[in-house]
């Protein structure tokens, strides 16, 4: 019995999509992937298998404790994905070196991250997003934090938020206070999990006058809008923190060019949870879900791991997640359309099957009955299958 139960179930993390929700899946990642070829970035696939040695070159080795690992036939060790953006990378310094830059690429997987699965986010997850590579500009930043927020509306969302940051004022504002690097790591640690206890607890045990102290609390809760950033540079005494200062300023000025800006407040206590990130980073939040629906930023240095020094800005949706907060607030998933159901009498099966094929080519779903019914059954079956029309052949 124990034997028959294990067929049925599935491992830890992972779920089933029934067809539903299948189809309410694929329609955000076709909208996506419209919307990203709309913008100019070309697809690419990776495998889902990579090299370890690969997923966790440089500051990507934080992120081992959390993959799937696994051996090929010559005890190579492998794992699957558990991001898009350091495959991307490797993809790019080995094949595609040529390429004019700057290069825009986008992609629509499957992650994998071994770690305590939590509503909209399983061991298994989808994400949608996209990479710009070759451009340090301030342009580059707008023009993802601007896809990114488009690509929100157009699968549905209206009410939700944008918070900006820069992990340059972070890391100036702890440098001109001279810190040791592992209080740093304690800091950036406590902030990236919100904990302000653990934060509070290791700047109340550093020597450093009140005034410093004062400044390193208030790292996390620094948000708000452009009148926020102007007092956060009464707090920048070093000039890495004020031209992060200045790098989001720019951004936000063309952020308004694109007509967004209602959507972006700034926020600079993020600190998202990839060690590679250099400039400004990113996360989209909705009412009522406690973890971001997208998120994404600049890594600089992150090509160069592969041999190939290049400049990089991108994002990533989380697909279950904005499925998640579509059914949160009530909008009405994207499915796909069931136009006609078409049912015949006996007899008239060569009749119904041109008449399906005629209405397919005109651009609607067809689902032909494989055996004659009555105009009763026909409609019962229509009403089951959740078909708009019936179009019977007696």
């Amino acid at each position: 019995m124990e034997k028959d139960k294990n067929v049925l179930e599935i491992p830890y993390g992972t779920r089933d999509f029934l067809p539903s929700e299948a189809a309410s899946k694929r329609a955000i990642e076709t909208k996506l992937a419209e919307l990203f070829a709309e913008w100019g970035y070309d697809e690419v696939v990776t495998p889902t298998i990579e090299y370890l040695d690969n997923l966790t070159l440089g500051s990507s080795r934080s992120s081992e404790a959390h993959l799937f690992k696994l051996f090929d036939k010559d005890n190579r060790t492998l794992a699957l994905r558990h991001e898009m953006t350091t495959p991307i990378a490797r993809l790019v310094s080995s094949r595609l070196q040529e390429y004019p830059l700057p290069m825009k690429l986008s992609y629509i997987s499957s992650v994998f991250r071994y770690e305590q699965t939590q509503m909209g986010r399983q061991c298994e997850f989808h994400q949608a997003g996209v990479e710009l590579m070759g451009s340090t500009s301030p342009f580059a930043d707008a023009e993802i934090i601007a896809l990114a927020i488009q690509g929100l509306l157009r699968a549905g969302l209206t009410e939700f938020q944008i918070c900006l940051g820069q992990v340059e004022f972070i890391s100036g504002i702890m440098e001109q206070y001279h810190l040791a690097a592992d209080v740093k790591e304690k800091l950036k640690l406590a902030m990236e999990q919100r904990d302000l206890v653990a934060l509070g607890n290791t700047v109340d045990a550093l020597d450093l006058p009140a005034t410093a102290k004062s400044v390193l609390k208030k790292l996390p809760v620094l948000s708000g809008g452009e009148d926020m950033i102007k007092k956060a540079y009464d707090l920048a005494l070093n000039e890495q923190s004020r031209r992060a200062l200045d790098n989001l300023c720019e951004i936000y000025r063309l952020l308004k060019a694109y007509g967004v800006e209602q959507y972006v407040r700034f926020d600079l206590g993020i600190i998202r949870d990839f060690s590679y990130y250099t400039g400004m980073v990113f996360e989209a939040y909705t009412p009522g879900l406690g973890f971001p629906l997208c998120g994404g930023g600049r890594y600089d240095h992150l090509l160069a791991d592969f041999g190939n020094a290049c400049p990089a800005t991108g994002f990533a949706s989380g697909i279950e997640r904005i499925l998640l907060a579509l059914e949160r607030q009530g909008i009405e998933r994207p499915m796909r359309a069931r136009d006609i159901y078409l049912a015949y009498a006996a007899g008239k099966e060569a009749m119904a099957v041109e008449k399906a094929e005629t209405l397919r080519r005109t651009g609607k779903t067809v689902e032909l009955s494989l055996s004659a019914q009555t105009q009763a059954e026909a409609e019962t079956a229509k009403q089951a299958k959740g078909y708009r029309e019936l179009v019977y052949l007696a």
